[in-house]
């Protein structure tokens, strides 16, 4: 196989529409899935069913981060840049090393989460009833982080397709398994799913990077420790701001727990789900196939800046309208995801998409301390986003109810976006190009309109509002994503429309 360079300039912004099409592909299909497999859980267990799945959810993802120690996204750095070289056996190596590292990684997440199960579940709910699930829930890390390597493999190389195909495969499982398993046995079978769930991925993942043309090579012990080491180096600030992230998730639903109950924890569960659906595969495509690529230009400081501007128009573009229409049909689409049951998470949801907006924004250009390697920034940004982010969380919580735990997010990415923009600013000389600035007023600004009108308007008067506001941004976003892309990379049908109205 061949392992892809850095594209030229007039193949960006086809290259990036095209991985965010896989991604987006493969999401759609997720949010499908995720819409049959949520509401058979909004059903069959209600808010308190689907608020202990965040908190299971939860605590595998500290386990595995704290286990993994940031491995995985080390090893995708190490892939690119291996790739970059179009060395075939240093790719082996880093493959191997990644494999074998990935299953010692696995056995430590049983032996951590099985051995805290007590405690742990003491600290979540206040007794020793959930141990037995938690310590089944080590399957579930040992799974994930089993296959973290395999994945970290495909992402280096941008097998886009493949983890497109990985995506739908994940979500298909857990559907498959999760529905009929809380249907026969309630909340008892919720953590049966996430392992099950999660043992079916690994096989997914497993397979396809099977598929990966690779030279054999003998991997010594002391090759395997070199390897290692260099992995380690750097995933052990990935393990921190993975860590950072997670136990924030973990502490707020903590927080909400604790002011609202377990039904205030599923509010904040199903709000934060919705949210992140939509940009979800955006965020996604940026992290599979952006990542790599800006690691292979980190050294040219133009070239970089170039990427991280064209990466945030077209997530810009992409994100702005389908965040106002969440916004706007907010109470339609907790109903519909979830059932009436969940209206007290509407004014959440609104938050979560004011917040997400900012956060498409600042994103790609976070993306540059990463593939820079810049570890002690990195490390304090992250430090500094945990402070806030819970900071505000415990002050507006007890106030507001699950809604503060909204405005905390909203909160963190108005300050991180300045904080972020500051230290790229410092380190390449990164500045937004004059058409992120206008793209990014517009959505804003659209934005915070569309959110004051839905909150403080007549019910039909927001909605119209709203409905305007996505209509225009829409056409503003497909008119400007036409012209970015090359004639000939659209299908002969279209191609003589589009060039005619963009």
């Amino acid at each position: 196989m061949t392992y892809p360079l850095t594209p030229s300039r007039s193949q960006t912004y086809t290259q990036i529409l095209k991985s965010t099409i896989w991604m987006g592909g493969s999401s759609l299909i997720n949010v499908a899935l995720g819409i049959v497999r949520n509401k058979a859980l909004a059903v069959f267990l209600g808010p308190e069913g689907v608020g202990l799945m965040g908190l299971y959810s939860s605590i595998i993802d500290i386990a595995q981060a704290i286990a993994g120690l940031g491995v995985g996204a080390s090893g995708v750095r190490q892939v690119a840049e291996a790739a970059g070289t179009g060395d075939a056996t240093r790719i082996s190596r880093s493959a191997a090393t990644l494999r074998r590292l990935s299953v010692l990684l696995g056995l430590l997440g049983v032996l951590l989460l099985a051995g805290l199960a007590f405690p742990l579940s003491n600290l979540t709910f206040g007794d020793h009833q959930h141990a037995g699930a938690l310590v089944l829930l080590a399957l579930a890390v040992f799974f994930r982080l089993v296959s973290s390597g395999e994945t970290a493999l495909i992402q280096g190389l941008r097998g886009i397709s493949s983890l497109a195909r990985i995506n739908v495969l994940s979500g298909l499982f857990a559907t498959i398994v999760t529905i009929p398993l809380v249907y026969v046995f309630g909340e008892q079978a919720i953590a049966p799913a996430l392992v099950g769930t999660a043992a079916l991925s690994a096989f997914a993942i497993w397979w396809f990077s099977r598929q990966i043309a690779l030279p054999v090579v003998q991997l010594s012990a002391r090759q395997f420790r070199t390897e290692s080491s260099a992995l380690l180096r750097l995933g052990v600030a990935f393990m921190i701001s993975t860590l950072l992230t997670f136990g924030t998730a973990y502490a707020i639903r903590l927080i909400v727990l604790t002011e609202g109950g377990v039904e205030a924890a599923g509010l904040y569960q199903a709000a934060w789900a919705v949210g992140g659906l939509y940009t979800g595969f955006i965020l996604q495509a940026m992290g599979t196939d952006f990542y790599p690529r800006l690691t292979a230009a980190i050294g040219n400081g133009e070239e970089c800046n170039r990427l991280v501007n064209e990466q945030a128009e077209v997530s810009i573009l992409l994100a702005g309208p389908g965040l106002l229409a969440t916004l706007t049909l907010a109470p339609f689409v907790m109903s519909i995801f979830y059932s009436d049951r969940f209206g007290g998470a509407v004014e959440l949801l609104r938050w979560l998409c004011l917040g997400m907006m900012l956060r498409i924004v600042v994103w790609p250009a976070g993306f540059i301390i990463v593939a820079k390697g810049a570890q002690k920034i990195f490390l304090c940004t992250e430090v500094a986003a945990t402070i806030v982010h819970l900071g505000l969380a415990w002050l507006l919580v007890p106030k507001l109810g699950v809604s503060g735990a909204g405005i905390a997010f909203f909160g963190l990415y108005l300050w991180h976006s300045v904080l972020i923009y500051a230290v790229v600013r410092r380190l390449t000389g990164f500045r937004w190009s004059a058409a992120n600035r206008r793209h990014g007023l517009i959505m804003l600004s659209f934005s915070g309109l569309v959110f004051l009108a839905v909150g403080n308007l007549p019910a039909w008067l927001g909605l119209l509002i709203g409905s305007v506001a996505v209509v225009l941004t829409s056409l503003y976003s497909l008119r400007l994503l036409l012209r970015l892309l090359p004639p000939e990379s659209l299908p002969v049908t279209i191609r003589g429309w589009a060039t005619k109205w963009a």
